[in-house]
C-alpha cells in the first residue's frame, strides 16, 4: 500500500512538473487561437479543417498571449495602434478572453503603465508582461486583475521568456540597449546583462529550462545562452537568410526549435544546434508558432499575408495554406 501510495505521489509530481514546462509552450485539440494584430481581432478556429468558428473585435492592436494552465482562459496584451519606437497612442489593457464561451471574460487595467506587449505566465498564473514605454516588467494577479509589481528591465522589454521553473525572466530589448535584461524573479531585480550588440528580436527558452535562444537582430544568427552562467555559449547562424531572424519557438516538447527571417522558417534541433538546419519558404513576414498536441504539424502566422503555413515536420514540407484574418501576430492549439 506504502508502494503505491509513493508511486502515486511520484505520478503527481511528474504531471505537474510537465505542466509547468509547457505552460508557456501551450499545445492542445479543442481549437486554435489566433492573434490577427492587423486585424484587431481574437479568432477562433477549428484545428482540424482550419475553418473559422468565431471572433471577437478587440482595441487595437492585439499583442501576444498567454493561456492558463487548463487552458480556459487566455490573456491577450492591447499594445496600441503604433510599432515599436512609434505608438503614439499607447494602451494600458489585458483582455481576458473565456476559451470555451469564445467571449471577453474580462479586462485589466495595467494603469500608470502602458503598451504592454510582450507576456508569460507562471505555475501560480501569476502574468508578466512588458510595459514597454515605461521600461518595465509588470506582474500582474489576473485574479485580483491590478498590477501587484513594476520592475525595471532598463532597455524597452519588447518580448520576454521565462525559465519553466519562474526563477528568471529573459528580456530583449530590441535596439533600445544591447543586451538581454536577466531578471531573477524572486529578488525582482536585474540579476545580469547578456550582451547583445547588434539587438535582439525574438527569445524563448527551452521547457526543459536549459537553453534561452535570442534571435539577433541585424545578422540570421540564432545568440544561445546558458541560464546557469547567463553567458553565451554559442552564435548558429542560419542557413540560406542574409537579414536579422525575428521569432524563436520551442515545441511543448523541447524536441524541435523554429525560428524564422524574411518569409522563410528555420527547424532546428536544440539538442544539436550545429546540426543539419530544414529551411522552408512560408508566407509573407512570418511571425508565429503553433505546434500540434501529436507533435507533427506546425502553424506558421504570415503577418503579412493574411495567410497561416501548415507544415508537415516529419516532411519537412509546407502542406497546406488558409486565410486567417488580416495580419495574425501568433497563434496556439489549446
Amino acid at each position: 500500500m506504502m508502494r503505491f501510495f509513493v508511486l502515486m505521489i511520484a505520478a503527481g509530481a511528474a504531471v505537474v512538473s510537465a505542466a509547468t514546462s509547457t505552460l508557456n509552450h501551450p499545445t492542445g485539440t479543442q481549437g486554435l487561437l489566433l492573434v490577427d494584430k492587423l486585424g484587431a481581432h481574437v479568432r477562433f478556429f477549428d484545428p482540424v479543417t482550419y475553418k473559422e468558428r468565431s471572433s471577437i473585435a478587440l482595441p487595437a492592436n492585439p499583442h501576444d498571449f498567454v493561456v492558463s494552465a487548463n487552458h480556459r482562459l487566455a490573456y491577450v496584451p492591447i499594445y496600441g495602434d503604433g510599432v515599436y519606437g512609434r505608438n503614439p497612442n499607447p494602451k494600458q489593457e489585458i483582455y481576458i478572453i473565456d476559451t470555451v464561451s469564445r467571449a471577453v471574460a474580462g479586462v485589466i487595467n495595467v494603469a500608470p503603465y502602458w503598451a504592454p506587449h510582450g507576456i508569460q505566465i507562471d505555475p501560480a498564473g501569476l502574468l508578466y508582461v512588458t510595459a514597454e514605454t515605461d521600461r518595465k516588467l509588470l506582474i500582474v494577479d489576473p485574479n485580483e486583475r491590478r498590477v501587484i509589481a513594476a520592475i525595471d528591465t532598463e532597455g524597452t522589454g519588447h518580448w520576454i521568456a521565462m525559465l519553466p521553473d519562474a526563477t528568471k525572466m529573459y528580456v530583449a530589448n530590441k535596439n533600445d540597449k544591447p543586451y538581454v535584461s536577466v531578471i531573477d524573479l524572486k529578488s525582482r531585480k536585474i540579476v545580469a546583462r547578456v550582451p547583445a550588440p547588434n539587438g535582439t528580436q525574438g527569445i524563448a527558452a527551452s521547457p526543459d529550462g536549459k537553453q534561452v535562444v535570442v534571435m539577433d537582430a541585424a545578422e540570421p544568427v540564432v545568440i544561445v545562452i546558458d541560464p546557469v552562467t547567463d553567458r553565451v555559449v554559442d552564435r548558429v547562424r542560419l542557413m540560406g537568410q542574409t537579414g536579422g531572424g525575428y521569432k524563436a519557438y520551442y515545441s511543448p516538447d523541447g524536441r524541435t526549435l523554429m525560428t524564422m527571417a524574411g518569409s522563410m522558417v528555420t527547424i532546428l534541433d536544440p539538442a544539436n544546434l550545429r546540426g543539419p538546419q530544414r529551411v522552408l519558404k512560408a508566407g509573407a513576414s512570418p511571425m508565429g508558432f503553433a505546434f500540434s498536441a501529436d507533435g507533427n504539424t506546425v502553424l506558421v502566422a504570415n503577418h503579412g499575408d493574411g495567410t497561416v503555413s501548415v507544415i508537415d515536420l516529419r516532411k519537412g514540407q509546407v502542406i497546406d495554406t488558409f486565410r486567417a484574418g488580416t495580419g495574425i501576430e501568433t497563434l496556439t492549439y489549446y
